[in-house]
């Protein structure tokens, strides 16, 4: 396609996103609620303080969008875990400064799911931050739970901010002929990439990477498609011990450790993201390093353990570190 039709293509996707900003392609659900909880959480991993930060939460319908599964396990599991099969999930975002930048792993929805979500803001103002501190977003993956809210309007959340995101992804969510021969249930996450992203590229605000080079010192990209085609993971370490964002390598605790093989309605490629998902958990198991997931119940930190077929999750520990308030 010709550079002028392409631009004009993505002016018309803009706009289009722009018009129908009200239009969600919204998580199978039960009715949301506010739910009265802390907004951050602090850790440390050697030098550095992680700071989990809640967006709030949405009901899941488990059976509705688990996919891969035998008929009646999704109940049984969250049953073993006491839980009911519509699960009440975390959107969470992490932040930490390093390399003398403070950064920012996802972030959050804005308007796009409702009053139960878009507190990322007012989590971080709780923590002690303003929007307009944070110096780099790393954008595990281009779905709105977690570009969301990088604009609330027309207003860029974090104007000082540079956005990272892979190469893949961004050729996948932000090319026009993707957009054309998309189906019709999948343009309006094209049009929400749109809508959320390209004033960010609009000002130059947007770098892109390849995988196999640290983006700052002590941060790796590591690639995880599947997902998305360009999900990405980020290694963060320091003295020796690590911690691993996951973005949406999982989306049931109860399910999905016990089965890796469990997959969501929401994954482009369904059976690579199961073999991403496998490998990441027998990595993390073997390593013995903290992870953090977007949709694990707040704060999301914790550790993994081989356990028969599957493998145990150990949240961290609430009483030995403390939670904000």
């Amino acid at each position: 396609m010709h550079h002028d039709s392409k631009k004009l293509l993505f002016q018309k996707l803009l706009t289009i996103a722009l018009l129908s900003g009200s239009f969600i392609t919204s998580f199978a659900q039960g009715t949301p609620k506010l739910l009265k909880q802390p907004g951050y959480y602090h850790m440390e991993i050697g030098d550095i303080d992680i700071i989990a930060l809640s967006d709030g939460t949405i009901p899941q319908d488990l059976p509705r969008l688990l996919t891969n599964i035998k008929p009646g396990q999704v109940e049984k599991l969250t049953g073993l875990n006491f839980q009911e099969p519509i699960v009440e999930a975390s959107v969470n975002a992490y932040l930490f400064e390093l390399a003398g930048k403070l950064i920012l792993v996802d972030a959050g929805t804005s308007e796009l799911y409702g009053p139960s979500l878009g507190h990322l803001p007012a989590s971080l103002a709780r923590a002690g931050y303003k929007t307009e501190d944070v110096d780099a977003v790393l954008i595990t993956h281009i779905h709105t739970d977690h570009t969301g809210g990088l604009m609330d309007g027309d207003r860029r959340v974090f104007p000082n901010a540079t956005v990272y995101v892979s190469k893949q992804e961004y050729d996948f969510w932000l090319t026009p002929e993707n957009y054309t021969k998309a189906s019709k249930e999948m343009k309006p996450y094209f049009e929400q990439a749109i809508l959320k992203m390209m004033p960010y590229v609009k000002a130059g605000k947007v770098k892109t990477f390849t995988y196999g080079n640290e983006i700052f010192p002590g941060v790796l990209p590591v690639a995880s498609p599947g997902h998305t085609p360009g999900h990405s993971f980020y290694q963060v370490s320091s003295k020796g011990e690590k911690i691993m964002f996951w973005g949406d390598i999982l989306h049931s605790a109860a399910v999905q450790f016990s089965d890796p093989d469990v997959t969501i309605v929401y994954d482009v490629d369904p059976k690579a993201a199961a073999r991403a998902r496998k490998q990441a958990f027998s990595e993390a198991a073997n390593g013995k390093y903290w992870i953090a997931a977007d949709h694990l119940s707040f704060p999301g930190i914790g550790h993994i353990r081989k356990a028969g077929k599957g493998y145990s999750w150990f949240p961290v520990n609430y009483t030995s570190t403390g939670v904000g308030q």
